[in-house]
C-alpha cells in the first residue's frame, strides 16, 4: 500500500527513461520547490548517469532498483508509449505514485488495469500533457466560464503537418499501430477541449490512408523508406455533455492550416485558442457585435509553466482529490481517442463509456523561480 503523498513538503520523484524530452523536465525542476529530483534510469545506463552528472544530488540507478527505492515517493514515466503501462504497474506494485507521459497507456484497457491498481494500491496517477495548466487554455477557459461567448455551441481542434518524417531521424513508430495524427499529437487536444467544454458522451469519425510509404528526410537513415500501417489522416466529431460538439481535423497528410488551432463557438462570441502542445500563447475574442478580434489579457492559469508543472500541481492536490492533470482526464481523452478510430473503422457513432469532471481551473499564478540560464548538459536523444 503506497503512503499519502505529503503536500508540506517536496515531492521525491524518480525519472525512468532518459530520452530527448527529459530535458525540459529537468529545467522545469530546477525552478519548482514542490519538486525534489533523486534518482533517474533508463535501459542504457550510460543516458541515465549523463543525467545524474547534470543534476546535483541525483543519483543513476536501473529500473529496477529506482522502483525499490525508498526516497522515491513519484515515478515520472518517460518510457516509449508502449511501455507507459508496463512501467506504470511496476511502480505502483512497489507502492509509488505515477506520473506518466501521454499517453496514459498504449489501451483503454491496459489504462484500466493502470487505474485499478492505482485505486487498490491507494497512489496518485497524473499524466501529460499538463500544458492545459499553462494561461493559454486557462486563460481561455476562464472567458468561457466569466460568459464572454455566451452559451458555448461548438468547437474545431486543427492540427496539420505533412509528416514527422521529415524532420525525425527515426519515424518509423508514428507510423505503425499506436502512433498516427490522432494518438500522436489528439491527447493535447482533446484534454483541451474537455478542460473548456467538459467529458464527451459520444463520437463518430472518419480517416484515410493516403500513402503506403514514407521517405525520411534527415539524419543518418535519410531517403530509407519505410512503410506507413495507420490511418495518417482523421476527422471527428465529438458530443460534449453539455452539448456544445468539437470536430476534430488530425492530418500527417496536409501541407498546413490558416485556422486557429482549436476555436470555441458560442451564442455571445468566438474565441480564438492557442496551441495546446503549447503552455501559453494569445487568446482572442470576437464579441457578437464587434468589428475586429481582441486580444485578452492573460488571467489564468500557471505563469512561465513548463513540462513537468502537472507534477508541482499534483503535489500540491490535497489527499483524496483527483489532479488536475490526471489518470482520469487522461484515460477519458485516450478513450475518445480510440473511439473516433473504431468509428472510422465500423461507420457508426461510438458512446463513451467513461466520464471526467471538468477539472478545477486554474488561479494566475508563479510556481516557478529564476533560475540561471545554461540548460541541462550531456543529455542524448
Amino acid at each position: 500500500m503506497g503512503k499519502p503523498l505529503d503536500t508540506d513538503k517536496p515531492l521525491k520523484v524518480g525519472i525512468i527513461g532518459c530520452g530527448a524530452i527529459i530535458a525540459q523536465y529537468l529545467s522545469n525542476f530546477r525552478r519548482l520547490d514542490a519538486i525534489e529530483l533523486v534518482a533517474v534510469a533508463d535501459l542504457d545506463f550510460a543516458r541515465a548517469q549523463a543525467v545524474a552528472d547534470s543534476y546535483e544530488g541525483v543519483r543513476a540507478l536501473s529500473v529496477d532498483e529506482l522502483l525499490a527505492a525508498d526516497d522515491v515517493e513519484l515515478v515520472l514515466n518517460l518510457t516509449i508509449p508502449a511501455a507507459h503501462g508496463p512501467i506504470a504497474l511496476k511502480a505502483i506494485a512497489a507502492g509509488k505514485s505515477v506520473y506518466g507521459e501521454k499517453p496514459l497507456a498504449a489501451t483503454t484497457a491496459e489504462a484500466k488495469q493502470v487505474l485499478d491498481a492505482a485505486r487498490e494500491a491507494g497512489v496518485v496517477v497524473g499524466c501529460a500533457p499538463d500544458t492545459v495548466l499553462g494561461t493559454g487554455i486557462q486563460t481561455a477557459r476562464k472567458a468561457i466560464d466569466d460568459g464572454l461567448i455566451g452559451s458555448p455551441i461548438s468547437a474545431s481542434a486543427t492540427m496539420v503537418t505533412s509528416g514527422h518524417e521529415r524532420w525525425h531521424p527515426n519515424p518509423d513508430f508514428y507510423y505503425q499501430p499506436g502512433g498516427g495524427p490522432l494518438l500522436d499529437m489528439g491527447p493535447y487536444y482533446v484534454s483541451a477541449l474537455v478542460t473548456l467544454l467538459g467529458p464527451v458522451v459520444s463520437v463518430i469519425g472518419a480517416a484515410s490512408h493516403t500513402r503506403p510509404e514514407r521517405v525520411i528526410g534527415s539524419g543518418p537513415r535519410k531517403g530509407e523508406v519505410i512503410p506507413v500501417n495507420i490511418d495518417s489522416h482523421v476527422t471527428g466529431v465529438l458530443v460534449h455533455a453539455s452539448g456544445a460538439l468539437s470536430t476534430l481535423f488530425m492530418s500527417f497528410d496536409a501541407v498546413s492550416t490558416k485556422s486557429a488551432n482549436i476555436e470555441v463557438h458560442g451564442s455571445l462570441g468566438t474565441l480564438a485558442v492557442p496551441d495546446p502542445n503549447h503552455f501559453d500563447g494569445d487568446v482572442e475574442l470576437f464579441a457578437l457585435g464587434a468589428d475586429s478580434w481582441q486580444t485578452l489579457p492573460v488571467s489564468a492559469g500557471y505563469v512561465d509553466s513548463g513540462r513537468g508543472f502537472g507534477i508541482a500541481d499534483l503535489a500540491a492536490t490535497a489527499p483524496g482529490s483527483e489532479p488536475r492533470a490526471g489518470g482520469q482526464l487522461a484515460y477519458h481523452a485516450l478513450e475518445v481517442m480510440e473511439s473516433v478510430l473504431a468509428s472510422a473503422h465500423n461507420g457508426s457513432a461510438v458512446s463513451i463509456k467513461s466520464t471526467v469532471a471538468r477539472p478545477e481551473p486554474v488561479e494566475l499564478a508563479a510556481l516557478a523561480i529564476e533560475v540561471p540560464v545554461g540548460g541541462v548538459q550531456g543529455i542524448s536523444s
